[in-house]
């Protein structure tokens, strides 16, 4: 049998699930930063320009959670209500592609919700993308960047990126609030960020080949599904 045809015999009580490239294919802070700069009447060169100065950061080494801030500073001023209607348009244009979603993960997504498993998504991404898919989805919650909002408008600043470790405080604060030990839980990643998610709970689920997850999953038992399709010019 398979890494991807084995499953457990007993639901976990609650499955954390990572969004890009675990459930969906695409990176959706950058594909909705594009569409949101469309939306908005901003040419091409405005989105290379934000887009290259967030990759900039991170290929100087600078921490995801400080390129994560940065992102959601270009947004400083915009209308919270803007911003949902422009994520619900994203996602309508967006997930009509045929490679939006990721289709071993949604089965599992499926799955699990048939019996009787929560869902929670987790991600650095924010509610104009992820309350969209949640929602599609027919996830339990769905736990993002946390901005900060001031009379209706984003003030560019999030309490904290929910990216590493960051995941797992959400996650825990989450299960506190529910009475459910994270030994009962089940967590779905991708990249080596997701690690601490996948490391605090009870059965850890590697999405995709990147290769360290690829090893630990080997070192460890973990079961694995399948990731987005790779070509030779993917990074």
């Amino acid at each position: 049998m398979s890494d991807h045809d084995a499953t457990p015999d007993t639901a976990p009580a609650v499955a954390f699930f990572d969004v890009d490239e675990t459930l969906i294919s695409v990176k959706s802070m950058f594909r909705f930063l594009d569409f949101y700069l469309a939306a908005k009447g901003e040419g091409p060169a405005t989105y290379r320009r934000l887009a290259g100065e967030l990759s900039h950061m991170a290929a100087m080494g600078v921490a995801r959670e400080d390129v994560n801030r940065a992102y959601y500073r270009f947004y400083a001023g915009e209308s919270e209500r803007d911003l949902t209607r422009w994520g619900a348009r994203w996602f309508a244009q967006e997930s009509r592609r045929e490679d939006f979603w990721l289709p071993d993960s949604v089965a599992e997504h499926a799955r699990l919700r048939e019996r009787g498993t929560r869902t929670v998504l987790v991600s650095g991404s924010f509610f104009a993308c992820l309350d969209p898919i949640a929602e599609e989805l027919g996830a339990t919650d769905a736990l993002g960047a946390p901005v900060l909002v001031h009379h209706g408008r984003l003030t560019g600043e999030i309490a904290e990126p929910v990216i590493g470790e960051g995941k797992v405080r959400a996650a825990r604060a989450w299960l506190a609030g529910r009475g459910v030990p994270a030994e009962r839980c089940a967590a779905y990643g991708d990249h080596t960020s997701d690690l601490p998610l996948l490391l605090a709970m009870g059965e850890p689920v590697v999405v995709g080949d990147e290769p360290r997850m690829v090893r630990l999953a080997e070192e460890r038992g973990w079961r694995r599904l399948p990731g987005p399709a790779r070509t030779p010019a993917a990074v």
